[in-house]
């Protein structure tokens, strides 16, 4: 396994880029480790290396060894294909699973791009398969970690646009509401326009019902495909009682 790894981090180095490494840098406030290239040239790495996993047979708790390396290296790109490993078992996965991913958001995820990817996925599918584990995500809310918060949202956004999980959803948007954070708001935001896909009304009763007080970055966010007399409504000033 740690040939694999060796053998990806040369993958992605001979491919690195110090202009691309300075163009990639602009998306992010921080700091963000990273060799600097395009995310399809990650993708095709990644998948080359999966042909070499698979062709070696390993089982999924050797896959997972091979994606903790990745992860606890910082770079975004070493999470990316992280990300792609973990996703190619979403047909092997158990709810145990769960603390895999949740360490890796707790633990290593550091920008909102790594976030995204790893939740959007794979933790979403895991709990698409294991409702349950909604309550996990509630628990995620709580978190002083902007990135675990944000993973509260992110993780549903596929379930979102197929109808699924509404009653997490608001409760989940309701818990982070007037969070100060803007990758939160965005983060929930993002959800809530996911869900409105489905779930107009209910989507914009719950926005009409909190706009005094929900941050204008997340209002924008769940407003975004509604139709632009839904819009106006949410955007129009408050009237003072």
């Amino acid at each position: 396994m740690e040939e694999i790894v060796l053998s990806i981090r040369a993958s992605l180095l001979e491919n690195a880029s110090e202009q691309a490494q300075e163009s990639g840098q602009r998306y992010f406030k921080e700091t963000t480790k990273m060799y600097g290239m395009k995310t399809a040239v990650v993708n095709r790495i990644a998948k080359q290396h999966l042909v070499t996993i698979r062709q070696a047979k390993l089982n999924k708790s050797e896959i997972f060894a091979i994606c903790d390396q990745l992860w606890s290296s910082g770079y975004i790109e070493e999470s990316f294909v992280a990300c792609i490993f973990s996703e190619s078992l979403h047909k092997l996965y158990q709810v145990e699973d769960f603390e895999v991913f949740a360490k890796w958001v707790e633990n290593d995820v550091s920008n909102w791009a790594s976030c995204d990817t790893l939740c959007n996925h794979t933790v979403g599918d895991l709990v698409t398969i294991y409702p349950e584990l909604t309550e996990r995500l509630l628990m995620w809310t709580q978190s002083d970690n902007r990135w675990v918060k944000r993973a509260a949202a992110v993780s549903l956004i596929v379930p979102a646009r197929k109808g699924l999980f509404l009653p997490v959803i608001l409760q989940i948007a309701n818990e982070l509401l007037l969070d100060q954070d803007d990758m939160v708001q965005k983060g929930y935001g993002w959800m809530l326009k996911a869900a409105s896909e489905a779930h107009q009304t209910e989507v914009f009763d719950f926005v009409m019902s909190r706009r005094a007080v929900m941050p204008r970055t997340a209002l924008r966010y769940a407003i975004e495909k509604m139709p632009r007399e839904l819009k106006d409504q949410a955007m129009a000033k408050p009237v003072a009682v």
